[in-house]
């Protein structure tokens, strides 16, 4: 099983991972279908293997507000699991996917305490990224947490190539606005402020970045 450095899978041993897998049963979805819908109630979770999901949230009134991007190697839906309460978020395929699906999470955990311990410490590693980004939401504006999030992406999925780094992944503008807490109209006119700064340079669902150290700094 492939895994993202940094998430869940790839802090198992080769043991380990054998074990959730014989715990599991693999699944694939396409794209744009929905892995899992906020409010049910069932329990089973999600690990990764390819591809890359949005895991997001719906206001009162009806705006989306786009949680977290999880790529292979992800735990999806552990909460649910581990207290029994309902999906905090709906998880929609990017592209699409596929992975290991654990029923017994629960009891996986008991069996394997290393495993438990490492959750923790991933689960607190979420925690402390969502207190940054709220803020961010205090903190910056519009254009900074877009070079913010651009900032992450290319990190964590660019691409080398003439020119800087190309980052292909399905995201429209208005998920984007939904990631960074602005209006569409907000995000494209950071868009082109970073663009006119000759920082990026943006296609249809790609983004390159020319100049990763001064959108760095634009993000601070």
């Amino acid at each position: 099983m492939t895994a993202e450095p940094g998430e869940f899978l790839s802090m198992l041993t080769p043991d380990e991972q054998a074990a959730l897998r014989k715990a599991g049963r693999p699944r694939r979805w396409e794209r744009g279908a929905t892995v899992m819908t906020e409010g049910d109630t069932s329990d089973w979770v999600l690990v990764l293997t390819e591809g890359r999901v949005k895991c997001s949230s719906h206001t009162s009134s009806g705006n989306e507000v786009v949680l977290a991007i999880r790529g292979p190697g992800g735990l999806i839906g552990e909460m649910a699991s581990i207290d029994g309460s309902p999906r905090s978020a709906t998880v929609t395929a990017l592209e699409p996917v596929g992975g290991i699906v654990v029923a017994d999470f629960a009891g996986f955990l008991r069996e394997h305490g290393n495993v438990a311990v490492l959750l923790m410490q991933m689960v607190t590693g979420r925690l402390r990224d969502a207190d940054r980004k709220r803020i961010e939401y205090g903190a910056f504006d519009t254009t900074g947490r877009v070079a913010t999030r651009l900032v992450e992406l290319a990190e964590r999925y660019g691409e080398p190539t003439n020119g800087g780094l190309r980052v292909a992944l399905p995201l429209s503008q208005d998920e984007l606005a939904g990631w960074t807490g602005a209006s569409r109209e907000a995000v494209s006119k950071a868009l082109r402020t970073l663009r006119d700064r000759g920082l990026i340079e943006t296609g249809r669902r790609r983004v390159i970045i020319h100049d990763l150290e001064g959108l760095k700094k634009r993000a601070r």
